[in-house]
């Protein structure tokens, strides 16, 4: 009995360990992440202010060439209510996920007037979402410009279900999903879905 006690006690304290250190090296990547997505965006905005050629009118267009590679950092997701800034990286496997908010590849970019996803951990970088409310805003800047959507609508889904995936041209929509319950241990059974709308679309 007592040999099985002590057994219990150095798994529990291997697994508390380990969970630890996944979650420190995860918030030690996401910060690489968003200091690459700071820099990128700099860049990009240094790049247009040098560059003679570029467009004068201050409306973004979306770049013909935009194709962003998965595990590229592409931008950062603003969350004005919970004062976070989140790295935004192309893909939504473990990879990605593990380095910050994760953009489905398939899906729309803003501007393309077509569903939007991203994609985040409930334990990292979404573990306040459900402090969000009806009305708050979520901005997405990229390379080519900054776009902010109103939240409108919130679900919870089976983890399984697939239908919240759907094209909405020529509607632009912006979805974020992260498992639920927040505070679940282990792979959380649902999922808790934002949808937002372009705040110039959305007032008018």
């Amino acid at each position: 009995m007592k040999k099985l006690s002590l057994l219990l006690i150095i798994a529990g304290v291997f697994f508390l360990g380990f969970g630890g250190y996944q979650l420190i090296k995860s918030h030690i990547d996401q910060n690489k992440s968003l200091a690459e997505a700071k820099s990128l965006l700099e860049d990009s905005k240094d790049n247009a202010i040098s560059d003679k050629n570029s467009p004068t009118s201050e409306e973004p267009t979306f770049p013909s060439d935009y194709h962003p590679k998965t595990g590229e950092e592409i931008g950062i997701l603003h969350i004005p209510k919970l004062e976070s800034d989140l790295p935004i990286i192309e893909g939504t496997d473990e990879d990605e996920l593990a380095k910050g908010v994760g953009h489905y590849k398939g899906t729309a970019f803003p501007l393309e007037n077509d569903q939007i996803v991203l994609s985040g951990h409930r334990d990292t970088v979404f573990r306040r979402m459900g402090e969000l409310e009806l009305g708050d805003i979520l901005i997405v800047e990229l390379t080519y410009g900054e776009f902010s959507y109103e939240i409108v609508d919130t679900e919870i889904v089976d983890a399984d279900d697939r239908t919240v995936i759907v094209p909405t041209a020529p509607d632009e929509v912006l979805t974020v999903t992260t498992c639920y319950p927040f505070n679940f241990v282990g792979d959380a059974p649902e999922r808790y879905i934002i949808t937002a709308l372009p705040v110039e679309k959305n007032n008018e």
